[in-house]
């Protein structure tokens, strides 16, 4: 399969990527670097990137921010943010992707604990989150030509556990490979609209 990671040089980007080049043939999309480049939160250069990639098997976007911090200290604009970036620049990449990819290709959104399992400092991303699963499941119902939509959602990984363990107390860190195995199930499996759970 011809297989498009965005966000493919990231903490699980670089080890999903590295994963499935084994077997496929791997275009990897950032920020700034990488086979081709992209700003998801600006639709003219999701189409640029779709444009240069040509016709794929499947997309896996494991990319997009939001902003952590205190409630009471949130302005609209930080929840903006989120907004343009983890939750519009993954919707745009379906809306527009999904005219590039082939017959029965997949498209693979991520997210995070954070919409089940929220901790302080998340009123934003678990809204993204939350609102990025609500669409893979409507969205999954309307997709044409056999193509499957899914969302791979994990706590914090081992690999980010010491940076990120003050955040999130108590939670047990996720191994890496249950996770690669999470976009695998997306990627190579049947099911449509799932939200891929991997939280321990």
């Amino acid at each position: 399969m011809k297989i498009l990671i965005i966000g493919g040089n990231g903490t699980i980007g670089k080890t999903v990527a590295s994963h499935f080049k084994e077997k496929h043939q791997l275009l990897i999309a950032g920020r700034t670097s990488g086979d081709v480049t992209v700003d998801i939160t600006e639709s003219s250069s999701i189409k640029e990137m779709f444009e240069k990639t040509g016709e794929l098997d499947a997309v896996i976007c494991i990319a997009g921010e939001a902003k952590w911090a205190d409630f009471n200290e949130l302005t609209e604009e930080d929840y903006y943010i989120g907004l343009r970036s983890k939750l519009m620049g993954q919707i745009n990449l379906v809306r527009i992707g999904k005219d590039h990819l082939k017959p029965n290709g997949s498209i693979t959104l991520s997210t995070g604990i954070l919409a089940d399992d929220p901790v302080v400092q998340t009123a934003s991303a678990a809204m993204v989150n939350g609102g990025i699963h609500s669409f893979v499941q409507a969205a999954a119902l309307e997709m044409e030509n056999g193509i499957r939509l899914n969302v791979v959602s994990s706590g914090v990984v081992e690999d980010a556990y010491e940076k990120y363990r003050d955040s999130f107390p108590g939670h047990n860190p996720v191994p890496m490979l249950k996770v690669i195995n999470g976009y695998v199930r997306s990627v190579t499996g049947k099911g449509n609209g799932e939200v891929i759970r991997i939280y321990e």
